[in-house]
């Protein structure tokens, strides 16, 4: 997501909200993390299974974050649901 001029600071407070909610609140979310470039802002998600995802979707977290947001972004969120492909050690080759 790109947070719009001026946004930054609400942008991420209010992630950060949502990931200490996330963690404290949903054990089936395996990762909720957030990731920093130059113009945007990444969250790398991972859930135990359709339903962990399903369940998030509509959790409190979620939905304060997304009131948040309205309005705080230079464009929508370019989300992106995608499926492992592992390869060498299975440690480090899948998130």
């Amino acid at each position: 997501m790109s947070p719009a001029e001026g946004r930054w600071d609400d942008v991420r407070a209010a992630l950060g909200k949502a990931i200490e909610q996330t963690h404290a609140q949903e054990p089936r979310v395996l990762r909720y993390a957030m990731h920093q470039g130059p113009d945007r802002l990444v969250m790398i998600e991972k859930y135990a299974d359709e339903a962990a995802l399903e369940a998030h979707t509509k959790s409190p977290a979620l939905l304060e974050l997304m009131g948040v947001l309205d309005g705080a972004l230079s464009a929508p969120m370019d989300v992106q649901v995608l499926t492992p492909v592992p390869a060498g050690d299975p440690a480090k080759g899948e998130i």
